[in-house]
């Protein structure tokens, strides 16, 4: 059984930035995944008319992100 944890991230008046350096579109077309040169993975959900709004950013990696590839189960 999957479960699901929803990540909350707090910053100040301004967001970290994001210089993608890496795109990947899942299977079924409506998650984006950015990696960026300052070592973010952000996910973004993208609806049916095309409209893209963020979901998830993880922080952890030291160095850019300059490849991402799709995982099987």
């Amino acid at each position: 059984m999957r479960t699901s944890v929803l990540a909350v991230a707090v910053w100040g008046k301004t967001a970290p930035s994001h210089s993608i350096t890496a795109v990947m579109i899942t299977d079924d077309q409506r998650t984006i995944v950015t990696g960026s040169q300052e070592g973010q993975i952000c996910l973004w959900d993208l609806s049916s008319d095309l409209k893209i709004s963020s979901k998830e950013i993880l922080f952890g990696h030291t160095a850019s992100v300059t490849c991402l590839a799709k995982a099987r189960e």
